[in-house]
């Protein structure tokens, strides 16, 4: 019944049976993956009309269809038991009928590549229907888009690899993260690598990053996402120019939609969605300044019977405090970073300084001495704003995790109403935001 299907993979599981022919009816199927389960029976002929079909490692038996091997090489077939119909003859007939069959393949490999060529347009065009390890069609045009991966289409390096960017045939632009050589090879930066497909692949929200495919092939691994424009907040915000564009609306703007997206992980998403490396690095903001949660390599899916312990990971100055003596991920470590990530769209820069002298008489500093001088200030209704993100990441920051509030809660409270504000952002000291951040984290919201 699943009339748009183009792609389906049911590898690796304990399938028994004969192949059902009704798979031949879902009529858009490009791809077909079916190794390694226990399929029996013989290879329906009608299934060797399919682009991309993959059989191996099952215990089929039988004679191959006639064509097959036109359409899929021998690998599809690796690790099955056949029985081929043995043709008894004598060796003349047995070398012309070679000479024939081998001839009438090469014409027809001619006919089927001359009708890729044709409609390498229509097909190669739609690479987001491509999620398989292969990636054939996926692999050429990265390829050729790329110039087979040439710096000057470099548009970032991190911890693992390098991010490009690709115009397809199609005209669609995507931003392809590719592991470098070297980490392609580490076990721990590839179980990094599956862990995002597997993470992005089951989760859609406007504020987190699209992922449209992924490609393992011939030792080059990458991923494929919607192009962000505008690159990482911490670039946008270490550019002066790039920061003065970024007006006070846009801040908030950002921080709200990092909000939502964090609440649709931690309450919406079964189970749990823990990022660990929430950072302005992995902030990407589009032509519109939307702001996209991107670098799920370390999330973790919570396991409510589980202790939940792991290594430490994240990005120093983001770490929930917390996190180095019980080695155990919740929700809170991600209310943490993004009080750090909140403060730091405010202030321009990372409040590392700020936050290791609240104790001392920097409380008496007033709230727009700490706010990004680059900015004009605030006009009172944006300052309303202002002084509600402010107090909200004040109390994300709390030493105890119990005491921040959870994410549903920052999420609500963005969206509902608010009171006017009749106290200008001068007269409000950080010692006042920090009472007021405890009372917020305690019973303060509204929706909580």
């Amino acid at each position: 019944m699943l009339k748009d299907l183009s792609y389906l993979n049911l590898s690796h599981n304990f399938i028994s049976g004969k192949i059902l022919i009704a798979l031949w009816m879902i009529a858009p199927l490009l791809t077909l993956d079916l190794s390694y389960n226990n399929l029996t029976g013989n290879i329906p002929s009608s299934l060797t009309s399919i682009d991309r079909l993959d059989l191996s490692h099952n215990s089929l038996e039988g004679q191959i269809p006639n064509g097959y091997d036109l359409y899929h090489t021998s690998h599809t077939l690796k690790g099955k038991k056949s029985i081929i119909t043995e043709i008894k003859t004598f060796v003349p007939i047995s070398i012309f009928l070679g000479f024939l069959f081998g001839g009438c393949i090469f014409l027809s490999r001619c006919v089927f590549k001359k009708n890729q060529i044709e409609s390498k347009g229509s097909k190669n065009g739609n690479i987001f229907s491509i999620w398989n390890y292969d990636g054939h069609i996926a692999y050429e045009d990265i390829i050729e888009a790329t110039e087979d991966f040439d710096i000057r289409y470099c548009i970032g390096t991190g911890g693992y690899g390098s991010v490009y960017r690709a115009e397809l045939p199609s005209g669609n632009v995507v931003a392809l993260k590719k592991l470098h050589q070297r980490e392609a090879e580490n076990l721990g930066f590839y179980k990094s690598f599956i862990n995002e497909v597997r993470v992005l692949t089951e989760i859609r929200h406007r504020n987190i990053v699209k992922l449209h495919g992924f490609c393992v092939h011939k030792g080059c691994k990458f991923l494929i996402y919607e192009y962000m424009e505008r690159g990482s907040l911490f670039c946008v915000l270490r550019n002066v120019d790039e920061a003065m564009e970024l007006d006070w609306s846009k801040r908030v703007n950002i921080i709200k939609g990092t909000a939502h997206a964090l609440s649709y992980m931690h309450h919406e998403c079964i189970p749990t969605i823990v990022h660990r490396d929430i950072s302005s690095n992995n902030i990407l903001l589009n032509s519109d300044f939307q702001a996209l949660i991107s670098d799920f390599g370390t999330a973790k899916l919570l396991d409510p019977n589980s202790s939940n312990q792991t290594l430490v990971a994240g990005t120093y100055g983001y770490i929930a405090p917390e996190f180095a003596y019980t080695m155990t991920v919740t929700e809170k470590c991600d209310v943490y970073s993004f009080g750090v990530v909140a403060l730091e769209v405010l202030m321009g820069r990372h409040p590392g300084e700020l936050l290791s002298s609240l104790s001392s008489s920097s409380q008496n500093m007033m709230l727009n001495e700490i706010l990004d001088q680059r900015l004009p200030p605030p006009n009172r209704l944006i300052g309303q704003e202002i002084l509600l993100v402010a107090t909200i990441a004040f109390a994300c920051l709390h030493t105890q995790p119990k005491s921040r509030p959870l994410m549903k809660c920052v999420s609500q409270e963005f969206l509902s109403p608010r009171k006017p504000n009749v106290i200008p952002l001068t007269r409000i000291s950080l010692l006042q935001l920090r009472k007021q951040a405890s009372y917020v984290a305690g019973s303060g919201f509204a929706y909580c």
